[in-house]
């Protein structure tokens, strides 16, 4: 009874609701736009592309909300792909998942999420046929996971969260997630501490299993092969003292560049490689009119012309997991504005990761501030004496690196445990 209530209640209501906060959004955003046109032709294009795949292969779906979340699915599909013979199914409920994506080479078939219609969720599942579906993290469309449910098809949750104060365990919500969570096969955490949270909504024990985190692997196997990688000339590198501050915003910017300034005045060695988050052509002329006649700087896109610049302004993207190889130091940015970017692309090259007070959304950046290698600044003057203390006290500088290496290295291995999971259901 309880279960009919919520679906009629989230068909009636829900839906509808949002499918109008989309189209309305879609007015005034680009990317709403574009993923209201991706989805027109989702089932003829998911018709045709299976149709050259080999179908006596089991299907394996992988679904993320958008591209981080997809990162985490990577390290699983890859060893998944190495070890069985299958075919894997990846879909996005965002634009930037899937425009950054539709060339994964390790994935058979690509596709937009369709809207949570009960019809559409059925007729998706109808052509897909999966095997085994895995959901990344938290994007879990009741419709979707009920028609699943209903074909008898394994539904993993995996990296899965839930914080104490999560909206999802408010008295009238809760009641509807008890319902959702009762779906799934499996639940895997990235934390024992996350297994006993939703253990709160009445699962079993042997619902909810603690794992690990494939982020941990990922970054892991992309610092690899970053490290061959070489973006910067040595002769540039050569005895300096590196400092990257990565995915940077305005309100990033406003506490560590007067700190990178006041110490350049004091060392001549010092570099900063500096890589704002959206590097848009505004943004870049703004930190270039920061440091006018201050500090000479240059685009990492004109570095075949540099002469002794201090500052290097990145005007590119995706390139930041390989310019923490150079790194002494590192900040890593949205800890001033929102929330803290990934600090384990840093901290996986053992050195001390720096970042601002607004953590809350990353269990990692508290937990490496917790054991050393990170270092939390709330101001410009904790900045400046932190960046200065880690680069003339060199022992100092390397003790907090390797707490970061260690950090990473003690917690690999959560793609293995998630595909002993999944194979079980093979």
């Amino acid at each position: 009874m309880i279960k009919t209530f919520w679906f009629v209640f989230y068909n009636v209501f829900v839906v509808p609701t949002l499918y109008l906060l989309l189209r309305f959004a879609g007015l005034f955003n680009s990317k709403v736009r574009q993923g209201i046109r991706g989805r027109k032709r989702v089932y003829e294009q998911l018709v045709l592309n299976a149709a050259a795949i080999d179908k006596s292969k089991k299907l394996i779906w992988f679904h993320s909300s958008s591209l981080g979340e997809f990162e985490q699915a990577k390290p699983i599909i890859e060893k998944l792909k190495k070890e069985k013979n299958v075919n894997v199914l990846i879909t996005f409920f965002s634009p930037s998942g899937y425009e950054n994506s539709k060339k994964y080479p390790h994935a058979d078939l690509i596709s937009y999420i369709p809207l949570d219609t009960k019809s559409n969720a059925e007729r998706f599942i109808k052509i897909a046929n999966p095997t085994v579906a895995v959901l990344m993290r938290y994007d879990i469309w009741p419709n979707t996971v009920k028609a699943l449910y209903e074909n008898r098809i394994p539904i993993f949750l995996v990296d899965a969260t839930l914080r104490d104060s999560s909206p999802r365990k408010y008295p009238f919500i809760r009641s509807f997630h008890k319902m959702l969570f009762s779906f799934f096969t499996k639940i895997l955490t990235v934390s024992e501490k996350d297994a006993e949270e939703f253990l709160h909504f009445g699962l079993s024990k042997n619902d909810v299993k603690a794992v690990g985190d494939t982020r941990f692997d990922r970054v892991y196997q992309r610092s690899l092969s970053a490290k061959g990688k070489n973006l910067i000339k040595d002769e540039i590198l050569h005895d300096k003292k590196i400092f990257v501050a990565g995915s940077t915003w305005e309100q990033d910017e406003e506490v560590i560049f007067p700190a990178f300034e006041k110490i350049s005045r004091y060392d001549d060695k010092v570099l900063m490689i500096v890589a704002p988050h959206e590097p848009t052509e505004l943004h870049l002329e703004k930190i270039e009119n920061e440091f006018s006649g201050k500090i000479k700087t240059i685009r990492f896109s004109y570095l075949n012309n540099y002469q002794n610049e201090k500052i290097i302004i990145v005007d590119s993207i995706g390139i930041l997991l390989t310019l923490y190889t150079y790194a002494h130091v590192a900040f890593v940015g949205g800890s001033f504005k929102q929330n803290v970017h990934n600090v384990l692309e840093a901290a996986v090259y053992g050195i001390p990761v720096m970042f601002g007070p607004k953590i809350e959304n990353s269990q990692e950046a508290k937990m490496i501030a917790e054991l050393g290698g990170g270092i939390l600044i709330k101001n410009k003057r904790q900045a400046y004496k932190t960046l200065r203390t880690l680069f003339t006290n060199e022992e100092f500088r390397k003790s907090k690196g390797e707490i970061s290496l260690s950090f990473v290295k003690e917690n690999l291995g959560a793609t293995e445990k998630i595909l002993k999971e999944i194979y079980q259901y093979l």
